[in-house]
């Protein structure tokens, strides 16, 4: 069994920078739920291929639903939303798939949010049940500053407050290099450099503005859980010519989705991994991501968008354990779930919204299994997490 769960882990992370994989492996070994979103993969390779919540309708999911992939940013039109906020995962799947995981998370999680197991039992309802309600109203709506409330609103009220020039501040040195900061921003080699400016400014001769995306420089950027081990770039850019007006960029190496070998329905013919990405979340968002891109380096793709001083998560420790609080902020989250999925419906073989309002109304036949499922699967990731939490600390997974 050790040996089992660890080498699972390993196969999937080979080919990934090494000396990151290890950070992720300390990540992962802190909780069950850091561990929960850093084995996506475990989670479809344990996912019955036979099991009745497969015929549910087929939509476009984020593939990765859990509590911390929801967050605020700003748009394309430069208002600021709350949404699914990772599409790394994203295919086309039955819809129930981004269910099960969320309420997974919502289980391994319930540490986080301080409530005891029978409350744990209503929160999971509570996101079927309005994930539901959403769904059979049919319509795509979205969360911002004037439709937030709860603890998304206090989010978003928050963001008011900060300043493009503090955001800067703490991550640009005399507004010409990046701020090296340990563990977060570190440097990166001469051709590294060099190959990332060219890439960079390839794609910005296509733009209105080419020297808006000048590179001053570039740097490692360490963040995210799942995603870690993955090439990754902070790029300072020109922006509108004076230091405190500069532009930070995130360049994100594309993978292929850890839902790609399980799932039965049939794809499209993505360019590349970063175009499938891109794609999928401009269908599911109704702004997405201001500069969203995918470019490509040879056989290697990478999703391209703007680092913004706007961009956050809820502070789900702010709910002090309080159950109308919390149901509040995963009503939230359930009901953008679903207007992604409407948003994005009819699209290359992800079901019309008819399709969606039916399922609906047959909630009685597949919320207990969908909630079933999640209950005992929370219990499996506590076990592998048991397994990897003491193969770690024995030393199985130093490199």
């Amino acid at each position: 069994m050790v040996r089992e769960v660890i080498a699972r882990i390993q196969a999937f992370n080979q080919g990934r920078i090494p000396e990151l994989v290890q950070r992720k492996y300390a990540a992962m070994a802190k909780d069950a739920f850091a561990f929960l979103r850093g084995t996506c993969h475990l989670f479809y390779e344990d996912l019955a291929t036979t099991t009745e919540l497969n015929q549910a309708p087929t939509v476009w999911i984020c593939g990765d639903l859990h509590l911390q992939n929801f967050g605020s940013f700003k748009g394309d039109d430069r208002l600021v939303y709350f949404d699914i906020n990772d599409f790394d995962e994203a295919l086309l799947a039955p819809c129930t798939w981004d269910l099960i995981r969320f309420l997974t998370s919502i289980r391994v999680g319930s540490h986080l949010l301080g409530l005891d197991e029978i409350c744990i039992n209503l929160l999971c309802q509570e996101f079927l049940t309005a994930y539901t309600a959403a769904i059979a109203g049919g319509k795509a709506r979205t969360i911002h500053r004037e439709t937030a409330t709860g603890l998304v609103d206090d989010l978003l009220q928050s963001l008011r407050k900060r300043k493009r020039a503090d955001f800067l501040k703490d991550r640009i040195h005399k507004g010409k290099t990046l701020r090296l900061i340990p563990d977060k921003v570190t440097p990166t080699s001469p051709e590294n450099h060099d190959r990332i400016r060219s890439l960079l400014q390839a794609w910005a001769v296509t733009q209105p503005n080419p020297e808006f995306f000048d590179v001053l420089d570039v740097a490692h950027r360490i963040a995210g859980n799942g995603s870690l081990g993955v090439e990754r770039y902070i790029i300072l850019v020109a922006g509108q010519g004076e230091s405190n007006s500069r532009y930070l960029l995130d360049l994100k190496a594309a993978r292929s989705s850890s839902l790609q070998p399980y799932v039965t329905r049939l794809q499209p013919r993505w360019v590349n991994e970063a175009t499938r990405i891109v794609e999928i979340q401009n269908r599911f968002q109704e702004s997405p991501p201001a500069l969203l891109t995918a470019l490509h380096d040879g056989a290697q793709s990478y999703t391209l968008r703007e680092l913004q001083p706007t961009a956050d998560k809820v502070d789900l420790a702010a709910s002090q354990g309080k159950f109308k609080k919390l149901a509040k902020v995963t009503g939230t989250m359930a009901e953008v779930t679903a207007w992604g999925q409407l948003r994005s419906g009819g699209r290359q073989g992800s079901a019309i919204a008819d399709d969606l309002i039916q399922f609906a109304q047959s909630a009685a036949d597949w919320h207990p299994l969908v909630l079933n499922y999640a209950e005992q699967y929370a219990n499996q990731v506590e076990q592998d997490y048991g397994v990897f939490r003491d193969g770690y600390a024995a030393g199985l997974l130093a490199r």
